[in-house]
């Protein structure tokens, strides 16, 4: 009988290691990973290349109500092409940490990438995955509700601000973590139910080996 199709769902605040995580357990049990963080950074990055500002919420509807999404599988990464381009490297700078929280906050956005996003389960299937495993912010409580498994990484954000910095990167994960907790749609909040791990003095591998327990565990109690 062939393994059961599986979603893991995987939440939390600004390098709390979600995408590190998801892209170990996407080896591990041949699953798609899908980092929806870069989603929002890639049109986060779009908006601005076309001269959307921070504050201009109308030109973002306008902006996002034009834009076609679509999947570029590459090895077990689920990449965003938007109107048929990938973006690269200008996703993780400055301009767009200061901007994603603000655009990500805007309903029409968000509904753009919830109907994307909640179709990488299709696009999983249709490669030949064992299933998704897809890391953000609303991921438990809004894409996907009924995940197989949920969890919830934090950390201090002390320790977040020192991984930013090793990986280079200036991010104000504090403050983007304040945005994102505190807009009226989809805000980053524990899913109900879904199991907490504090990953401030866990290695990447700790955090792995956690989820990889409770996942090989449930997959194996399935009839």
């Amino acid at each position: 009988m062939p393994s059961p199709f599986i979603i893991v769902a995987i939440d939390g605040g600004a390098a709390s290691g979600k995408s590190s995580t998801a892209r170990a357990l996407s080896e591990r049990f041949h699953l798609l990973h899908a980092d929806t963080g870069s989603y929002f950074r890639a049109l986060t990055a779009t908006l601005l290349a076309k001269g959307v500002k921070v504050g201009d919420d109308d030109g973002v509807r306008r902006a996002v109500a034009e834009l076609a999404l679509t999947t570029h599988v590459t090895g077990r990464s689920a990449q965003i092409e938007i109107d048929g381009r990938l973006t690269g490297e200008e996703i993780r700078s400055p301009e767009v940490n200061a901007a994603v929280s603000h655009f990500a906050a805007i309903p029409e956005l968000r509904a753009l990438l919830v109907r994307y996003e909640r179709g990488q389960a299709e696009a999983a299937r249709r490669h030949g995955f064992k299933g998704l495993v897809m890391d953000g912010r609303d991921i438990g409580t809004v894409i996907f509700p009924d995940a197989d498994f949920r969890f919830f990484l934090h950390a201090d954000p002390a320790e977040r601000a020192r991984r930013r910095a090793r990986e280079g990167q200036q991010d104000a994960v504090a403050e983007r973590d304040r945005l994102d907790s505190s807009r009226q749609t989809a805000p980053l909040a524990c899913p109900a139910g879904a199991i907490s791990i504090d990953s401030t003095l866990l290695t990447l591998n700790d955090v792995v080996a956690q989820m990889t327990a409770v996942i090989a565990q449930g997959i194996a109690a399935r009839p």
